[in-house]
């Protein structure tokens, strides 16, 4: 009798830990999904914020005009950095270049000065550029503004394309996850349909019956959601050792929120299959569970 026990346990044991790493890998794979979707999102952001504006001045500008202009920038929501290049170091610049100083043969320098703008992400589209450009032209001592049109339209729907395909495979992976979890724990508390059926019948109460099982679902899904941390921060230390992409520089905040998702995933995903699956044992009949 008691080896029959502690035989009976042990299968249960093995029954939970079985779930726990089937849920763990479950856990792992939505997680590289979760930090594939926040490094598309970080990189598009660095992207977007790369592009920049070129406000060309004119020669005559004055200083005045010109502490304007860049007072007028540093408040401005849409710029996140901007930088003078004087006549002078935009010379030196074309001579590193291009390697030939012009202003030699022409007797004077040619080219002229200019504050390149880095802009927010939030800002670096089309239709945003558009009316930055409008409002800056708004100032007499800027000749023109220049930037690569082209270039901003081409970022902006490669990264919609890219988000649009993540973001659909991310949400079929999150069906699939779901339907592996839940069978997981159907499993799981398949092997105590007996049990429910009797503590049903003496009078227990619903919640009574499945708040054990909703509490330990939820035990062994944070179990695996740590489970699949560390395997994940295993793979991201692979991709550092073996490649020169450190995921690990991304933001503090970033790697947060992957792990909140993770975890948040695993205990409500557990929660929710626990609840589903005793219930569908207190509906049962007692003569159909031996058909099941």
């Amino acid at each position: 009798m008691a080896k029959e026990k502690e035989k009976k346990k042990f299968s249960v044991g093995n029954i939970h830990i079985t779930s726990t790493l089937s849920m763990s890998m479950v856990l792992f794979m939505i997680g590289m999904v979760v930090l594939l979707v926040f490094v598309a999102h970080e990189m598009s952001t660095r992207l977007r914020e790369n592009i920049s504006l070129s406000l060309i001045l004119k020669d005559d500008i004055s200083s005045t005009e010109l502490t304007r202009i860049q007072q007028y920038l540093t408040n401005s929501p849409f710029a996140r950095e901007s930088k003078l290049i004087s006549k002078e170091d935009a010379l030196k610049e074309h001579i590193a270049d291009m390697g030939e100083d012009p202003s030699k043969f022409l007797g004077f320098n040619p080219l002229m000065a200019s504050i390149e703008v880095k802009l927010y992400a939030d800002y670096a589209q089309v239709d945003s550029v558009e009316l930055i450009e409008s409002k800056l032209k708004k100032f007499k001592s800027i000749d023109r503004i220049a930037y690569q049109k082209d270039i901003v339209a081409m970022v902006n729907d490669n990264i919609a394309r890219i988000s649009f395909i993540l973001l659909g495979f991310a949400i079929v992976l999150l069906l699939i996850s779901i339907a592996l979890i839940n069978n997981t724990i159907k499993v799981s508390i398949y092997a105590n349909r007996f049990l429910i059926n009797t503590m049903k019948l003496v009078g227990a109460t619903p919640w009574f019956i499945r708040k054990p099982y909703i509490l330990r679902g939820m035990i062994n899904g944070f179990l695996a959601a740590l489970l699949a941390l560390v395997m994940l921060g295993s793979l991201m230390a692979y991709i550092a050792r073996e490649t020169d992409i450190n995921l690990f520089t991304m933001s503090p905040g970033t790697l947060a929120a992957v792990a909140g998702i993770v975890i948040f995933l695993g205990l409500i995903l557990t929660a929710v299959s626990s609840y589903m699956a005793v219930g569908r044992y207190l509906r049962m009949k007692t003569n159909d569970m031996y058909f099941v």
